[in-house]
């Protein structure tokens, strides 16, 4: 038979994988009597755990929620899940760098050797983008006001700023009123996604620019999200697409890069390797000129497979880009500057 503390661990980790538990399928699961299981209980409420117990013959337990936090169990996945989750928090949520610090040393402390080891290997370091705007870090309260909102189906109203196309003679706009759906992270920032009352139609916010009025409005039966989907919606919306889709704009080409080159750089789309210095780009953008100039950073020679659409991009950029490589002078037909046909005959 197991050390009482041992079985003990093993009743906590057995009351944590489920709702309710049968008294008798307990004591079976341990391989102790059901007078045992009343003890273990007993001893887990001494200890903070607020466990319910169901009386008559098919009464069980079930562990519920409490005034305080009693020591908690974690298996070996659930610990390194922890342990990555509680690195990258502060990334994208600010206030909580001291308590995800303090958090991570209190789990790793209780660790066993074996996996202290793995999760030191773990080191999460956040990066920003060098010469990149800096991404924009919300409160834990203000997430916490979403997800309750989310959480209890309760129209939400929220300031928020217009876009840099607003005309300021407009004034301040009005608050948005929303039916909450569901809370997302993406690209490293948090967004809501809403059904919009005053709109009719689905949109996402920027968290860090919402500012919630209080009180929340009355409570709404959830629509359905288009697709079915929340992270296809999200994607679908980010590309520029009215759903979850494809791109709007699709094209196909050879570059003169090795296929392991180029999938390097290639978030979402196809690469086929066509030979040891040659490979086949299947890509979307939101519109024929961004795919164009998305194609030119692989800085290769580049054959347009097709569609048309994206040929003539390539030859609206290609006229765009040489107006811009030409001297000012040149471009004002300044009579004073020195022509190119001048130059090129000295």
């Amino acid at each position: 038979m197991p050390t009482t503390s041992a079985r003990l661990l093993a009743l906590l980790s057995l009351l944590q994988a489920r709702r309710d538990w049968p008294g008798a399928v307990l004591a079976e699961r341990l391989g102790v009597s059901a007078r045992t299981v009343r003890r273990d209980v007993d001893r887990l409420r001494e200890l903070g755990y607020p466990i319910a117990a169901a009386k008559g013959p098919d009464g069980g337990y079930r562990l519920g929620a409490g005034s305080a936090l009693p020591p908690l169990l974690f298996d070996d996945e659930q610990a390194v899940a922890l342990t990555v989750a509680l690195q990258t928090a502060a990334t994208t949520v600010t206030g909580i760098e001291d308590a995800a610090a303090r958090a991570l040393t209190t789990v790793r402390q209780v660790m066993p050797a074996r996996l202290r080891h793995r999760v030191d290997a773990l080191r999460v370091v956040a990066v920003e983008r060098a010469g990149g705007p800096a991404r924009p870090r919300v409160e834990p309260g203000l997430l916490v006001t979403l997800s309750a909102a989310v959480h209890a189906r309760e129209v939400l109203r929220f300031d928020y700023p217009a876009g840099p196309a607003a005309d300021p003679a407009d004034g301040v706009p009005p608050p948005r009123r929303v039916q909450p759906h569901h809370l997302v992270t993406w690209g490293g920032r948090w967004y809501l996604v809403a059904w919009d009352l005053d709109r009719d139609d689905w949109r996402t916010f920027r968290v860090d620019r919402i500012s919630p009025r209080t009180p929340t409005g009355p409570r709404f039966t959830p629509r359905e999200l288009p697709g079915g989907d929340v992270a296809a919606f999200v994607a679908g919306r980010f590309r520029g697409a009215g759903g979850p889709g494809d791109w709007p704009c699709q094209g196909e080409v050879i570059l003169d890069l090795p296929a392991r080159t180029v999938s390097t750089w290639t978030r979402d789309g196809l690469v086929e390797e066509l030979g040891p210095d040659r490979c086949r780009l299947v890509l979307g953008a939101w519109s024929w000129p961004g795919l164009a100039a998305l194609l030119g950073r692989y800085d290769a020679d580049i054959e347009v497979v097709g569609p048309p659409e994206l040929r003539d991009a390539f030859a609206r950029l290609a006229r765009r880009y040489a107006a811009a490589a030409e001297a000012p002078d040149a471009r004002r037909g300044d009579p004073g500057g020195v022509s190119r046909s001048a130059g090129a005959g000295a």
